[in-house]
């Protein structure tokens, strides 16, 4: 579905209304933008290693408050993640660092279900709820009615230990994009200044340009590290002025069967209001979305396993990049055991395909199931540089 601009030219004057209250909406000229310099974007082989004494270690942390974003999906896979991780470093250290969980209005009272059996851990958890925008009817742009309803991984000290040396306020962690990550938010330096540039800023005629990986070569991992104080003394100046986003995806969702459009702020557009704000360049082992179930079979599998919170890639596989999984509409429920995936360099899933148990996939490997044709990969098959196409095939 595509929505005609002349459709979309009230709501975008009603978000420059909104803008004009909240903060100022920039018109991103295309030639001011400028790569960002090492100091601007830091790599990250560049920072110190941290101090060898374990107290000055604890020093570190127990300036530390971790937070999490906790959405549906959050929700669902528990906060045991972010939580392991923290404990870990609280029993090694001996220090106190927090766990806040930003929760929305759909899942803030499952959480406080979930984390009253943490009550008794070493971590302190706190949650709070996210601002909220609501949901506009795209054919008339009126508010959704809301039914009611109301109101290495994680903790890097190297990084820490850097911000805090350099009085750094603001850092956002960035790493290399690749053809998968074209959409996602990159950071230039524009007017002097360090600052997001989303997709929604470009204008139509260079979004080609944005999603390229020549010329913006980085981008958002939402790994975001922030001065407290320097929050505080925005906030009470009323100087934390964050513009608000139309974004185009939202024209594709539907509520109840009724299409609508959402609007949004993004928490990284806030590094241009920071003193001495920074990115740094981190290695992609330390971005490991899952936002789909193409995601969670990636972590899922023996690709990675859990050490003290942390997740780890298995050091059996060669390629440090992660293999490129397209499984369609498929649903874990599909597979009665997670395949292996140590050797595998792409998976395509399409159609109505199930997997037995113990099945190895390794090269590139393409499984498309006719219409009307029910697909199963048997117990211990073992695929490597296959195209499948019916049971003939297997």
């Amino acid at each position: 579905m595509a929505v005609a601009t002349d459709k979309l030219t009230p709501l975008k004057s009603a978000v420059a209304g909104l803008n004009q209250i909240s903060g100022e909406a920039q018109q991103v000229e295309w030639s001011k933008i400028q790569t960002p310099t090492d100091e601007v974007v830091v790599p990250y082989d560049s920072l110190a290693p941290i101090p060898e004494d374990p107290a000055e270690t604890k020093k570190l942390l127990d300036k530390l408050v971790v937070l999490k974003l906790n959405g549906g999906l959050g929700t669902t896979m528990g906060c045991t993640g972010p939580k392991s991780v923290i404990e870990n470093l609280n029993s090694k250290y001996g220090c106190n660092v927090p766990l806040l969980l930003m929760n929305s209005f759909n899942t803030h009272d499952d959480t406080q279900k979930i984390i009253e059996k943490y009550s008794k851990s070493n971590v302190e958890i706190h949650t709070f709820n996210q601002s909220q925008y609501p949901r506009l009817v795209l054919e008339d742009f009126t508010p959704l009615p809301s039914k009611g309803q109301t109101g290495k991984d994680g903790c890097a000290a190297e990084i820490l230990s850097h911000l805090i040396k350099n009085k750094n306020e603001y850092c956002m962690e960035v790493t290399p994009k690749t053809l998968a990550d074209v959409k996602g938010g990159t950071l230039i330096s524009y007017e002097g200044k360090v600052q997001l540039l989303e997709i929604a800023q470009v204008p139509d005629k260079h979004v080609n340009e944005f999603k390229s990986i020549e010329k913006f070569k980085i981008f958002n991992t939402n790994n975001l590290w922030v001065s407290l104080s320097a929050i505080k003394r925005l906030v009470e100046a009323d100087a934390l002025k964050m513009e608000i986003f139309l974004t185009q995806r939202y024209c594709f969702q539907e509520v109840d069967g009724v299409k609508v459009l959402q609007l949004e702020t993004a928490a990284g557009a806030a590094i241009r209001f920071f003193d001495h704000a920074i990115g740094i360049n981190v290695p992609r082992s330390r971005f490991l979305p899952v936002k789909a179930t193409s995601d969670l079979l990636l972590v899922q599998s023996d690709l990675y396993t859990l050490v003290d919170g942390y997740v780890i890639q298995n050091k059996a596989r060669k390629n440090p990049a992660n293999p490129s999984i397209e499984l369609g509409c498929q649903l874990l429920s599909r597979f009665k055991s997670i395949p292996s995936i140590v050797e595998l360099d792409s998976l395509k899933v399409t159609g109505d395909v199930w997997f037995g148990t113990g099945v190895t996939l390794k090269g590139k490997v393409s499984i498309a199931a006719k219409p009307g044709v029910k697909l199963e990969i048997p117990d211990g098959a073992v695929m490597e540089n296959k195209d499948v196409n019916g049971p003939e095939d297997l």
